[in-house]
């Protein structure tokens, strides 16, 4: 009898991703997940990939994060036409409130798709991020915390007691930090540049009370290279997550560590990116079946985000083929 196919890695889009509009030029803009998808479908991966959608998040699974008060106010700046939601590095458009619902939603969406053992693991191509949002307030682009989010449903939903966080975005994701930062069953780490915005990320942020050891800050200055990226994961990641023993893992995959990046001051090439993906990945293999999902995050320069992401999905894939010339060169 032959052996039932092997599940394929899940993906999460929806053109309604593209209906949060910024201001004119704005980095984060929709024009970062077209450059995704076009790239994906140039390379091949894309007709690989199990397509993934979901409905809008509920407001009691945002609410499990973030307050009521605040959910409602954001739904009220974006149905009234403010151009700002909290501060003026938020900025939102009329319909960003329900794409915001709708990110989280996918990323639920993939999780009860790894979970019911549909993909074997999930990649997010989520808008707007979400890494910054705090329980109260909007900041950094983002409004919902979609990696956060999940996390507590992973835990309400699905019943698992400890997630892995695991988060290589250029900034750091301060409003995840705070979310679990007296909590010993989510395991946070962060790699980023620093000092840069938010201004948070020190080696002394190590959590509080129960989760004391649980916050795992790994701040990199301006510069920083594959090596020291790979260091940082090596020699602090890998100890720590393997100790921990995680039964799923959740990436916040921010590419604006990209050497080529219009935010960051970084230099992670498109390679270096697949090498994080690969040690991130083992952890998942050897603690929890594979079980994993990454949720995009940052990453302005398109092409270099859009190899990157490429490069990320070819480890999720299992792909056997190296990286092409083309993608080192990004």
């Amino acid at each position: 009898m032959p052996s039932a196919p092997k599940p394929k890695t899940g993906f999460v889009y929806d053109d309604i991703y593209l209906e949060h509009r910024t201001t004119p030029g704005h980095p984060e803009s929709p024009a970062r997940l077209t450059a995704i998808i076009d790239k994906l479908k140039a390379d091949g991966v894309y007709s690989r990939l199990a397509l993934l959608s979901a409905p809008p998040a509920s407001l009691e699974r945002v609410q499990t994060i973030h307050t009521p008060k605040y959910v409602a106010r954001a739904r009220a700046s974006c149905e009234t036409g403010d151009e700002y939601l909290d501060s003026l590095d938020v900025p939102i458009s009329r319909k960003s409130y329900t794409v915001a619902l709708a990110a989280v939603g996918g990323v639920l969406g993939a999780v009860d798709a790894v979970m019911k053992g549909e993909v074997a693991n999930a990649f997010c191509a989520v808008r707007p991020p979400g890494h910054h949002a705090l329980a109260e307030r909007a900041m950094g682009f983002c409004i919902f915390n979609n990696v956060a989010i999940a996390a507590r449903y992973l835990q309400q939903q699905h019943g698992l007691s400890k997630v892995l966080i695991v988060d290589w975005d250029v900034h750091h994701g301060n409003g995840t930090q705070a979310a679990f930062y007296d909590d010993p069953t989510v395991l946070y780490f962060s790699t980023h540049q620093y000092p840069f915005y938010p201004g948070s990320g020190t080696e002394a942020e190590k959590g509080r009370g129960p989760g004391l050891n649980y916050t795992i800050n790994v701040p990199l200055p301006g510069g920083s290279d594959d090596q020291d990226y790979l260091e940082a994961f090596e020699k602090k990641l890998q100890p720590a997550a393997l100790a921990f023993a995680p039964q799923f893992v959740l990436i916040s995959a921010g590419f604006d560590a990209h050497q080529d990046d219009t935010l960051g001051g970084m230099r992670v090439t498109t390679e270096g990116f697949g090498k994080l993906s690969r040690i991130v990945k083992s952890i998942a293999d050897r603690c929890c079946q594979g079980r994993l999902i990454s949720v995009l995050e940052g990453g302005y320069g398109l092409p270099g985000l859009a190899a990157s992401v490429a490069a990320h999905l070819r480890v999720l894939m299992d792909l056997k083929t190296e990286l092409s010339g083309e993608m080192n060169r990004n």
